[in-house]
């Protein structure tokens, strides 16, 4: 079956998880992902991963061929350019002054291959006054405001429990280079991309941020309910807590009806959207009343009976054991030499005639280093002596 990236050539220089996040998505639609690593005779530490055979660095790194080369080296330096001149990608997430310092930025490979797109990921911009800064998720998260907005009110601040900038910042620079092998097919040239978790985490403050753009409204935390809109939060039952987002003047009438709470449809301080949102503490109240008359399993039932969006708030292990989600085939399986049969995320994303696919475990650090430099014309001998002077 042909993959929908097939024929793509990756070059992977990424480390730790925003970069790793970007060129999974060329990975898992079977782009030929070469990641480039220090070997071991150079720098034998771990990556900043983590352990190999770790579960975060299997889920990253799954569908690739591993190659050590050493770009401090000269030798290693020219392999690495020889790779660059029939790639299509290149992705990589050093500080914008380290690839200058080893002569692997952009407008050098550009001279080697003009259909290169070129990626980048940082943690605050390739130029601006913290563009040399070393960035960090939890650092874009405060930076760019989502932990003001996140968590109880006068709580403070609270990072939100994924590392939102790191992955919103690779989905944004895999978006960025398919955009740019479009414009490619055109122009017939590549050019630079870059992404970081500053801009990222912003532009996933999405409605926030436009709220003050656009009416100098500061968003403050309001913790499990919605900024905006009420009834929409989290409300305990007899047993545990649920989700109830329910918005517009219909779904509040069916959601009375439902709770059996009636009496709320003729109270002035829930006449409208608004008052509900104004008065959302005496609102909650009401709502928890009714709910503690059953369980959660019971009300979510009769909810969604009555069209209104409603949850359970699963724990990471009732995610993979929900129907919908096994349903989904999101956990999927892969064969690793030494873990044996594991399963790892896949994508969120189907493609009807090429879907992605897990077909290969996290390459050993190394393991295709013989393998890509026949493909370049290196013989045994070559590759020897390459090994002996500690520049593979």
């Amino acid at each position: 079956m042909n993959e929908a990236l097939q024929g793509l050539k990756l070059i992977d220089l990424t480390r730790v998880r925003s970069g790793p996040s970007a060129v999974r998505q060329f990975a898992d639609w079977g782009a030929d992902v070469i990641k480039v690593e220090t070997p071991d005779s150079v720098d034998g530490s771990e990556d900043l991963g983590g352990r190999r055979d770790g579960s975060d660095f299997q889920n990253l790194h799954r569908n690739k061929r591993s190659i050590t080369l050493n770009l401090k080296n000269k030798g290693g330096l020219n392999i690495f350019k020889e790779l660059i001149k029939n790639a299509d990608i290149l992705v990589e997430n050093f500080r914008p002054n380290v690839k200058k310092r080893l002569g692997i930025d952009y407008e050098t490979l550009e001279e080697l291959n003009p259909r290169l797109i070129y990626a980048s990921i940082s943690g605050f911009g390739q130029s601006g006054p913290y563009s040399n800064l070393p960035g960090f998720d939890q650092v874009a998260q405060g930076m760019g405001g989502l932990m003001s907005v996140t968590g109880h009110h006068g709580k403070g601040p609270l990072r939100v429990g994924i590392p939102v900038a790191d992955l919103s910042a690779g989905l944004h620079c895999a978006l960025g280079i398919l955009t740019a092998l479009y414009e490619r097919e055109k122009s017939g040239h590549g050019q630079c991309v870059s992404a970081s978790l500053l801009e990222s985490q912003i532009a996933m403050l999405d409605f926030q941020a436009s709220r003050f753009l656009v009416s100098n409204e500061i968003a403050g935390q309001t913790g499990n309910d919605h900024p905006t809109m009420s009834p929409m939060g989290t409300y305990q039952t007899s047993n545990g807590y649920i989700n109830i987002a329910s918005t517009g003047e219909a779904m509040w009438r069916r959601l009375c009806k439902t709770l059996n709470i009636k009496d709320a449809l003729d109270d002035k301080d829930f006449e409208d959207d608004s008052a509900r949102t104004k008065n959302r503490i005496k609102l909650t109240s009401v709502i928890t009343k009714a709910l503690s008359q059953d369980t959660k399993e019971i009300w979510i039932k009769k909810l969604n009976e009555a069209s209104i969006p409603c949850g359970p708030i699963n724990n990471i292990e009732e995610v993979f054991n929900d129907p919908q989600v096994i349903h989904s085939n999101i956990a999927e399986s892969v064969e690793h030499p030494i873990l044996g049969k594991i399963k790892l995320v896949g994508q969120a994303i189907k493609l009807s005639r090429t879907p992605s696919k897990l077909k290969k475990a996290a390459p050993q650090k190394g393991e295709h280093t013989k393998e890509v430099l026949i493909e370049l014309g290196y013989s045994e001998d070559d590759i020897k002596n390459l090994k002996m002077e500690n520049i593979i």
